[in-house]
């Protein structure tokens, strides 16, 4: 099963209302000199959550799916290579990459050298899968047949 159009719109509208209503864009997260993107991704999840707060079963299997496609396809050991980490560390990183939205996204997976060094965002990478399962008891069937874990996607490791 594939994502529709609708849904991966969707997907990045809500990433980009979740950064809105933290009265910080991505853009601005990134180049930030405090220091502070450890708790302006903190205040991006919750928002991310609240947002998500009354979407059903359906909505929520339909987002993680995107998620977990848009994790698949930068799977790739170009953006590994500049991003750094173990597997874990670089599904991580690119939880990171998703988290600071779609234009960040696509200028990563356009030119790797585009990515944070040492960025993380674990939460990311299951996060409508955990409210999912948070709400209705188990994790949601994306019916996809991809893994988002490291080294998954084949075409991104050859």
């Amino acid at each position: 099963m594939t994502s529709t159009p609708e849904d991966i719109s969707r997907f990045w509208n809500l990433i980009e209302s979740a950064w809105t209503a933290t009265g910080t864009a991505p853009s601005t997260a990134l180049r930030s000199a405090d220091g502070d993107l450890g708790s302006r991704l903190d205040a991006f999840l919750a928002q991310l959550s609240a947002l998500s707060a009354d979407f059903s079963s359906a909505d929520l299997t339909a987002l993680d799916r995107v998620a977990e496609r848009a994790l698949y396809d930068i799977d790739r050991a170009d953006i590994q290579a500049v991003t750094d980490g173990s597997d874990d560390g670089f599904l991580y990183a690119r939880g990171f990459i998703v988290a600071m939205g779609r234009d960040y996204y696509e200028a990563v997976n356009a030119d790797p050298e585009a990515a944070t060094t040492d960025a993380e965002c674990e939460e990311m990478c299951y996060f409508f899968a955990h409210l999912h399962h948070a709400r209705f008891g188990a994790f949601p069937e994306t019916g996809s047949g991809i893994s988002r874990e490291t080294a998954s996607n084949p075409a991104g490791w050859s």
